[in-house]
């Protein structure tokens, strides 16, 4: 049973990583769905690199449950190392569930053949082995994790606010009196807060206004209702103070089709204070 649990069970999770890795260098893979396109992107380094670590891990474990038949200190340095991943594995797998709409099939593969190898190598500390998994998994969704997902994806109105600013009442009520449809993101959104702290706005509300060439943001009650108000009158709206232009990559906020969509800043200084409600700062 130690030989089963400790060499060859090791060893299968080594060829199948193997597998994987093989055919990630010839651009496919064994997982073909979206959460291990997605998995990639949470990444500070390329995706390959995860795999190398990985077989080195598992080739740990092959060399040291072999020798732990015979040894009690590998046999201690092989559960170091099994617990070790499985913890590993656990944090990475407990992240994308927060922050992906899908996981990664071929990440729980490898988090499940872990805990089928602890399962049949220690029976009686599986429980402790389980009891660490979830602690782990509660211990992520406690905390406030970016979900890896777009919340501007189409042409329309999005407005950042919250429930609470008197600010932003105003402008709710303005476009319910003139019929103007909307999509409401709250400013407790951990990417809507990641968005105005990188075009460093730090009061709502806060209108995105995405169309099919470029966004433009309006800042403050204000602004918005005057701009909606010119608007119906076919008046050209005045010059911003402010104005500025960003290049930014398609895939930010699903911005377009096209990389470098146009996104124009229109904000007031003297608005900060007259007509918009500051972020608290966590």
């Amino acid at each position: 049973m130690h030989f089963f649990a400790r060499v060859f069970l090791p060893f299968l999770l080594f060829v199948y990583i193997g597998i994987e890795t093989y055919l990630r260098l010839q651009h496919t893979s064994l997982c073909g769905e979206v959460g291990c396109a997605l998995a990639g992107e949470l990444l500070r380094f390329d995706h390959m690199y995860l795999n190398y670590f990985g077989l080195a891990g598992v080739l740990s474990l092959i060399i040291t449950g072999y020798r732990s038949l015979k040894s009690s200190f590998f046999e201690a340095l092989f559960f170091v190392l099994l617990y070790s991943s499985i913890a590993f594995e656990t944090t990475i797998i407990s992240y994308q569930f927060i922050a992906n709409p899908e996981p990664c099939l071929f990440c729980l593969s490898v988090f499940s053949s872990l805990l089928v190898i602890a399962l049949f190598s220690h029976m009686k500390q599986f429980a402790v082995v389980l009891a660490t998994v979830l602690f782990i998994f509660i211990g992520l969704n406690i905390l406030t994790i970016p979900q890896n997902r777009s919340f501007v994806t189409a042409p329309d109105l999005y407005l950042i606010q919250s429930e609470t600013c008197s600010h932003c009442k105003k402008v709710k009520t303005y476009f319910s009196e003139h019929h103007i449809a909307y999509t409401p993101i709250s400013a407790k959104e951990i990417n809507a807060r990641g968005f105005l702290k990188f075009v460093d706005i730090s009061t709502i509300p806060v209108l995105i206004i995405k169309e099919s060439s470029k966004m433009t943001i309006l800042k403050g009650d204000q602004k918005i209702i005057a701009h909606f108000d010119a608007k119906n009158k076919e008046e050209v709206s005045p010059m911003p103070v402010q104005n500025s232009t960003l290049g930014l990559s398609s895939d930010f906020l699903a911005a377009g089709g096209e990389a470098g969509c146009a996104l124009t800043i229109t904000e007031t200084p003297s608005c900060a204070d007259d007509n918009a409600t500051p972020i608290l700062q966590h």
